[in-house]
Formats: structure tokens, sequence, C-alpha cells
């Protein structure tokens, strides 16, 4: 098992508790490798926007592996979304063997511009730096390491220097469950994972403390056949969320869901197309 971000040490649990549902409004997706260096262009289009919107409803991104032909260093994201925002993001791991280093920008606000790097040339571990070029006393700095079965992390910053996040990850078979301490030791989130067979699998995750304490959401996936899944989770808001997703042939995927709201008797739906 190898090392991870802080914040992905729940991932396994978020995959199945988050990912893959549309249960509200509709999108379509378009993502298309070009041959200008590897180039990839993502198209994210809201349909039937809002009837007073005069806004373009589209999301557009452009990855850049080789920006005019330039290996030393990548744009892995130049987006432009909806309401005219921008981001930037670039990186390069050609500076020193392990280490990658990054820069974001809104290509607005020069103060906003974002500098950090990650080094993960310590067998299984990693370290993370992120900071502020203007403000450098802003930054947060994160280590990961696996030891076996287990992968343990601890996150901080200026104003959290002697009270870090922790965060632990165990992964045995088909158990996973991980556990974050965060905000000076006022706030756990616990998640858990099972894998029953290779078409179900069921999450769970809790919060104690902080604003959200008690907020808890309880689902599972189940793969129907190939290529199509069924989704479900319930929240504490006596929610109940269900997703399907299905690839109609190579490349072309349909992802339809809905959400009911039991406390107020209402439902919303949605659904995403997505063209690869």
């Amino acid at each position: 098992m190898a090392p991870v971000k802080f914040d992905d040490i729940s991932k396994t649990s978020n995959e199945v508790l988050s990912d893959d549902f549309q249960t509200s409004g509709f999108q379509l997706k378009a993502k298309q490798k070009t041959s200008l260096d590897g180039a990839v262009v993502t198209t994210a289009v809201d349909l039937f926007p809002p009837k007073d919107s005069c806004m373009t409803p589209a999301k557009l991104t452009w990855k850049l592996p080789k920006p005019l032909g330039f290996s030393a260093f990548c744009i892995d994201k130049l987006e432009m979304d909806k309401g005219g925002k921008y981001k930037l993001e670039s990186s390069s791991d050609k500076v020193y063997p392990g280490l990658k280093v990054e820069c974001k920008s809104d290509l607005v606000d020069v103060s906003k511009i974002g500098a950090g790097c990650t080094y993960t040339g310590l067998k299984d571990t990693q370290i993370k730096l992120e900071t502020k070029a203007m403000k450098p006393q802003d930054f947060t700095c994160e280590v990961t390491r696996t030891v076996g079965i287990a992968t343990c992390g601890i996150k901080c910053g200026m104003a959290s220097l002697t009270s870090p996040d922790l965060g632990v990850r165990v992964a045995s078979g088909p158990f996973f469950g991980s556990l974050y301490a965060k905000e000076k030791f006022g706030t756990y989130v616990a998640h858990c994972y099972y894998k029953a067979s290779n078409e179900l699998k069921c999450a769970a995750t809790v919060e104690c403390g902080g604003k959200k304490s008690g907020n808890f959401s309880v689902g599972g996936s189940y793969e129907i056949k190939k290529g199509t899944t069924l989704k479900a989770k319930v929240l504490q808001d006596q929610s109940l969320h269900c997703s399907v997703k299905h690839a109609l042939s190579k490349g072309f995927t349909v992802i339809a869901g809905g959400k009911y709201d039991v406390k107020k008797g209402d439902y919303t739906y949605g659904l995403q197309l997505s063209i690869e």
C-alpha cells in the first residue's frame, strides 16, 4: 500500500459514498486527446440552464503535457468555467529525482499564486508542502508514511503547528478503515469499507465534534453486470441518493440518479453523459 496525500487517506471509502452520484441537473462531458503534443481538452456543459442566465453554461479544461513542445514542465489544468473564472495548474518533475514542483494561479490576483512541492524520494513516504508565493507564512505541510497494512499522516499550518491534523488508515483483505483527528482534536471523522465480493462494496462514514457533528453516510455499490453499476446511500438528513452508471459503448458513459428527501417529501434527479 503506497503512501497517499493526507486528504486521500479515506479515498477507498469515499469512492463508494461520493463518486458518480448525479442527483440533480443535466450535464454533458466530452474529453478528447488532440495531436497537439498530447494535449487533452475536456468540456463540461450544463444543459437547460436557468432562463434568466445569459452566460455560457460550460467549463473548458485543457491539459498540456508538453506546452509548445517543452517537456520540462506540464500544464496539468488550464480552465475557464461558466462564471468566467480561470484556473491554471502547472508542474514539473524534472528538477530533482523524486521531487515534483507545482504552481497554481487564477490568472487574476497575484497574491493568490500558490506554489508547492511533493517529495517521494524516501521509501514508503510522501512529503508535501504548499504555500502562497506572496505569503510564504501561509503554508500547509503534510507527511504520510506507509508501514505494513497501515498508512499514517500528519498535516499542519502555521496556526496548527502544536496541534496538527492526524490521519491513519488500515487495509487488510476486504476490510478498510480510516480515522481523522482535525481542528485541534475537536473533530473526528471515521470511514469504513468492506468488499463483500467483486460486485458488492459497502462503506460508511461518521463525524463527531465540530460543526458537522453527527453527520453520517451509509451506502454501497453493486456491479449488476460488466459496465453497469448501481449505487445508493443514506445521509443523516434522511435523504436517499441513488445512481446508475452504465457504459453504453467504449468511451460513452451515462450516469443517471436521483435524491429523495424523506423529511420534505420532495425529490431531484439528474443525468450526465460522458464521451471520451
